[in-house]
This record gives C-alpha cells, sequence and structure tokens, in this order.
C-alpha cells in the first residue's frame, strides 16, 4: 500500500428494538468497550435522541467506528466479543452490520463510475 494512503474507516452499524433492558443487557454494555479496544473502536452513536425525518423509527441506532474494514471484522469476529454477543441477540430484537466508509474528499457523484460500470 502506498504510505500516502489511508484505509477507509469502517463502522459497526446497529439498530436495536424490543431491548428487555435487565442483567444481561446491562453486562453486555459493561464489558463491550474491553472487546473494542484491541481493535481501534470507538462508540460515534449510542442511542442518541433520534429525529426521524423518513420511516418509521422505532428503536436505537448503534455505531462504532474502526481505523477500518479489517479492525470492525476482526473484533466482531473476536473470541471476546462473542462471548458476550449473545447477552444482547438474546435480550432485543435487532439487527447488525459492518459497512465500509468513504476516503477523505469523496463525493456522491464518485459513485457513478461503480453504478453505471455495473
Amino acid at each position: 500500500m502506498n504510505a500516502s494512503v489511508q484505509p477507509t474507516k469502517a463502522y459497526a452499524v446497529a439498530y436495536l428494538r424490543e431491548v428487555d433492558f435487565g442483567a444481561e443487557i446491562v453486562e453486555y454494555i459493561e464489558k463491550i468497550d474491553a472487546t473494542l479496544a484491541p481493535y481501534g473502536g470507538r462508540f460515534l452513536v449510542h442511542g442518541g435522541a433520534l429525529t426521524p425525518a423518513e420511516g418509521t423509527w422505532d428503536g436505537d441506532l448503534v455505531i462504532i467506528e474502526f481505523p477500518d474494514a479489517a479492525g470492525a471484522r476482526d473484533w466482531y469476529e473476536s473470541p471476546a466479543y462473542q462471548e458476550i454477543l449473545p447477552l444482547r441477540t438474546e435480550h432485543s430484537t435487532s439487527i447488525a452490520c459492518m459497512v465500509e466508509g468513504v476516503p477523505t474528499g469523496y463525493r456522491a457523484v464518485d459513485k457513478l463510475s461503480v453504478l453505471l460500470a455495473e
């Protein structure tokens, strides 16, 4: 990789609905930060005030930033995170994904070359 090329950041995104806020969710929240640290993960959004603009939003949004896609994937697949994951998945209705960000200076028109090539 060229030294001047910076990897694009990546994000773990979750949309949580119907959270059964009990001991398991408390334990999940208490333990998640330690699972993020080795991969450079940090919370950008953690269920903050949400103002719907379109559609129905009936849950909480969580966005965690990572230095790159490999870090996001490695965190999610790590034994430490996999150990606590059922605390969330078995006590909430939620969906989650990991997504790559865009490079600095990106413009929406940049996507056209990809879309038109398909």
